[in-house]
């Protein structure tokens, strides 16, 4: 018997039925996380270049690589970390963890998955952004096997997926990577990841009797990581929007325009932060109408921008 399959297994609900392979394989690979990937059209939207048609085709094809990927990666941490998960109040209703989906096949569908985003990336894109995935699936795994456990690392190997993310939507278009698209987007990613683990560790101070935090940080200090992420991007992100317009020779007042709506956006979701409910960054940004509207506000005045700027 391998390690992974040492934990007793969840029982099923009465009158429930026990989903199939398929289905059970369908809902392991956690489509919803898949809203994440978007990232990757953040340098060609900033560049101005994003609806072009050759480079939108290359962001799709890049979006569902990055899909596969993901999957792949969530997947074998489903398998390695079945036994917490068995004890999870909510994980352990995730497919591998109850028994739904063997882990066998969960890791027969990983490989397939990694194989196939590689194809993806590297076939029908460019050979850059199959590098960019190969890296990013590294990561995923060393993650998986330990380096989650690792204080400060984990949290900068979360934030460098988020902007590998990013950068493989660079890749693809080509368009160049500025230093403060680069900033912004790992200060932003620090801030969302480190409100996720603000979140699992607040249920270990509200007196759960246990953190689902791999690692064990306080409260203070996820409090200060987040705050200085928060800050961090949000003057990143300031100092661009009157940088850009120098760079290309001319002012553009959407570029500014940009900032309230990006900056009350952050503001938003440091709410959720502070609640100890940012635990599924996806979900907060489907169900907060709130956020939607910021959002849509900044990519409005942000393509306008950055249409404006090409």
């Amino acid at each position: 018997m391998t390690r992974y399959e040492t934990a007793p297994r969840v029982s099923v609900r009465p009158g429930s039925r026990p989903e199939g392979p398929l289905s059970s394989l369908s809902s392991a690979v956690r489509p919803k996380q898949w809203l994440k990937n978007t990232l990757v059209g953040g340098a060609p939207l900033a560049a101005g270049s994003l609806f072009v048609p050759s480079v939108l085709g290359h962001e799709a094809l890049t979006f569902v690589a990055l899909c596969l990927a993901s999957s792949a990666g969530y997947l074998v941490n489903d398998v390695l970390d079945i036994a917490k998960d068995r004890v999870h109040p909510t994980k352990r209703r995730r497919p591998v963890a109850s028994g739904a989906l063997s882990p066998r096949l969960a890791l027969v569908a990983s490989g397939m998955l990694a194989a196939a985003a590689l194809l993806v990336g590297t076939a029908l894109v460019s050979v850059g952004v199959g590098l960019v995935l190969v890296l990013y699936l590294a990561l995923t795994v060393g993650y998986s096997l330990g380096l989650k456990r690792l204080s400060v690392f984990d949290l900068g190997l979360v934030s460098a997926a988020f902007v590998l993310r990013a950068v493989a939507g660079g890749v693809a278009a080509p368009v160049p990577l500025t230093e403060w698209f680069l900033i912004v987007a790992s200060f932003g990613a620090l801030f969302v990841v480190a409100g996720k683990r603000y979140a699992d560790v607040l249920q270990r101070e509200e007196g759960t009797g246990q953190s689902w935090a791999v690692v064990p940080y306080t409260v203070s200090y996820l409090r200060f990581v987040w705050s200085l992420a928060a800050t961090a991007t949000v003057v990143g992100y300031f100092i661009w929007s009157f940088d850009v317009g120098a760079v290309r020779g001319h002012s553009s007042v959407w570029a500014e325009v940009s900032v309230a709506p990006f900056v009350l956006a952050v503001l938003r979701y440091a709410t959720t932060v502070d609640r100890g409910a940012a635990g599924s960054p996806e979900d907060v940004l489907l169900r907060d109408r709130g956020l939607q509207l910021l959002v849509l506000l900044w990519l409005v005045s942000f393509g306008i921008a950055a249409d404006v700027l090409g």
